[in-house]
């Protein structure tokens, strides 16, 4: 293990934590980036209509599949951290190969899916007919090439789960600039319409899947990718994977299930309430971008330190990633509600779109605060492999509970204003069942005796 690589196990936590934590918010802006530029440069030259298209109804159904994976690319990094911050080389490389061949058959799984399921789901979510064929045309391509996302992701948790966050972010660098001149030659210039922006996204997910490739074929030691390693998966590293991941697959599918209801009822408001609720997707996107990938860092970081045996080093990091999500939280709801306006202008100069999209932002983002508890404690606890009760209390505390408010409050009082109050109210409900569990649960303790550790004491 090289000397910055075990600063995660042995170095001062703060600020090892911000080391690692700062190339993978600097990558979740240039993320945030290219998706921004894709919306303004269709908002701006194909209208509301196109607008409305690539992140409403259909960036719900992205992210239905797109999150199930990222969950099991979860399993993947803390199986990987584990056997690297307890430096058995062997299996951190069966590790990586197995994760990897993981992310292949899955892209292929998934572009099949997501190419079929395309129309017949948007039709059920009733998005409007005006928008409904951008919307069909944006999804099919971007399905298309989703096979190079799903490698990148898995690729740069195999990084992370070393303690390599550049790398990744140097690729999403590289992402957001061929994204940002493929939406201009293909949008602007050749009038390709939306097609054209999906096709952009596509060329800029193969250009960091080719990147994240090359970094860890050319890898020293048990993280390089070899041929031979593809052919001979280890189906107990597997399941281990999957039994880490799959909660966390099935926690993100259980959010887009219910986002995706939330925009069913959206929908029923029109195409400006649609338009208002893509661009505060948009805008308050860059927030849970940052906030998650807090939890990649503490996930890692719990991993790593579980797998060492360091185990209060562990429960101080899910401190300190709490207190410094909480400060994000403060900051990015003050920065929104100031100035929401100026940046749904960005977006749109529809004053309806503008108006109807502050009032969402009001009853959301102040409250941002109250959801860290869920993100950073969820994460600590998957670092050490205890997935499944975290994602229970996520499925019921938020995913249910707004399921329930739609079904049986929103009826009562059919409003933009009722469908939204849901969401701050479910995030501190979930934060009740999460500080309790971390406090009463003796979630350690089962995740010690599970590993086979035979002490609770830092070796």
């Amino acid at each position: 293990m090289d000397g910055e690589n075990r600063q995660i196990i042995e170095g001062v936590i703060w600020k090892q934590l911000l080391v690692f934590f700062f190339p993978i918010l600097l990558g979740t802006f240039f993320q945030q980036l290219y998706n921004t530029v894709d919306a303004i440069i269709v908002g701006r030259f194909l209208g509301k209509e196109a607008l409305a298209a690539v992140g409403g109804p259909s960036g719900y159904l992205v992210n239905l599949l797109l999150g199930f994976f990222i969950g099991l690319c979860s399993g993947g990094t803390v199986v990987i951290a584990q056997f690297f911050g307890a430096g058995d080389a062997e299996h951190a490389s069966r590790a990586v190969h197995t994760s990897m061949a993981l992310s292949i058959a899955a892209g292929a799984a998934m572009s099949l899916v997501g190419a079929f399921l395309a129309e017949p789901a948007l039709t059920a979510m009733d998005t409007p007919p005006e928008v409904l064929p951008h919307a069909v045309s944006y999804l099919r391509i971007y399905f298309g090439g989703i096979l190079f996302m799903f490698v990148y992701n898995m690729g740069a948790a195999v990084l992370r789960a070393k303690g390599d966050s550049k790398r990744p972010f140097y690729l999403l660098v590289l992402a957001t600039i061929v994204n940002i001149a493929g939406d201009i030659v293909f949008v602007v210039h050749w009038g390709w319409g939306v097609a054209g922006a999906a096709y952009a996204t596509v060329l800029s997910q193969l250009a960091s899947a080719a990147g994240v490739w090359i970094f860890l074929a050319r890898e020293a030691g048990s993280f390089r990718l070899r041929l031979r390693g593809f052919l001979r998966p280890d189906r107990v590293i597997l399941g281990s994977v999957v039994r880490i991941g799959l909660p966390s697959g099935l926690q993100s599918t259980m959010y887009s299930l219910s986002n995706i209801v939330i925009q069913s009822t959206v929908n029923g408001f029109g195409v400006d309430t649609v338009a208002a609720w893509t661009v505060c997707g948009k805008v308050d996107r860059m927030y849970w971008l940052i906030i998650n990938a807090l939890g990649v860092a503490v996930s890692t970081f719990s991993g790593q330190n579980f797998g060492a045996r360091k185990y209060d080093r562990v429960l101080r990091s899910i401190g300190v990633s709490a207190a410094l999500g909480t400060a994000l939280s403060l900051f990015f709801g003050a920065v929104f509600v100031t100035w929401g306006a100026p940046l749904y202008g960005i977006f749109t100069d529809d004053p309806a779109v503008i108006s109807i999209g502050m009032e969402i932002i009001w009853l959301i983002a102040p409250w941002y605060f109250a959801y860290v508890p869920v993100g950073t404690l969820a994460s600590g606890m998957r670092g050490t492999g205890d997935a499944i009760v975290p994602t229970a209390m996520t499925a019921l505390g938020i995913c249910g509970f707004r399921l329930l408010w739609i079904w049986f409050v929103v009826p009562f009082s059919h409003s933009v204003r009722t469908v939204f109050i849901g969401y701050p109210v479910s995030w501190a409900l979930t934060s009740v069942f999460f500080l309790l569990y971390h406090r009463k649960g003796n979630w350690m303790q089962r995740s010690i005796l599970r590993a086979g550790h035979k002490t609770a004491q830092n070796t």
